[in-house]
């Protein structure tokens, strides 16, 4: 498998290393620095305007660093989820994707969940299947009962 594109290697490196504690220990330093410099310069405009404008660069840069390495987390958590319910025969592979669906739908299918739990606890068999698809199943012949 490839290893990505440049800016996708470079930013797999930056994001490991701003992590690290040597980072946590350079930021740290420039801060004392920084602070410890305040009498030599008076306390002047000027040397609180490079201590704004650095942090504000740094954030600024890090904000999107920082989302890029969550949506790749968040990514592969999703393809590992899906992975395990499309491999377990008692899930409803309706699941898989669940984080396309809109507001509303997961709202909805929380609720279902919600009862699915409540009627769970009063059962004694823990290994009963609560899938969507076999709560449909079980609805549908219920509904033939009648």
């Amino acid at each position: 498998m490839s290893r990505g594109n440049f800016f996708e290697r470079f930013s797999n490196k930056i994001t490991s290393w701003t992590g690290s504690s040597t980072a946590f220990g350079i930021a740290l330093g420039v801060v004392i620095g920084w602070a410890v410099s305040g009498p030599v310069f008076n306390y002047s405009d000027t040397w609180q305007l490079v201590i704004n404008t650095s942090t504000t660069i740094v954030t600024f840069l890090m904000v999107f660093l920082i989302q890029k390495a969550q949506n790749k987390d968040s990514k592969a958590i999703q393809l590992k989820l899906n992975e395990l319910v499309a491999a377990n025969q008692k899930a409803s592979n309706r699941m898989v994707d669940v984080e396309d669906f809109t507001e509303e739908e997961l709202d909805l299918l929380h609720q279902f969940y919600e009862k699915l739990a409540a009627k769970t606890k009063k059962e004694n068999d823990i290994h009963l299947s609560h899938s969507i698809d076999q709560q449909e199943i079980i609805i549908k012949s219920k509904e033939k009962k009648e």
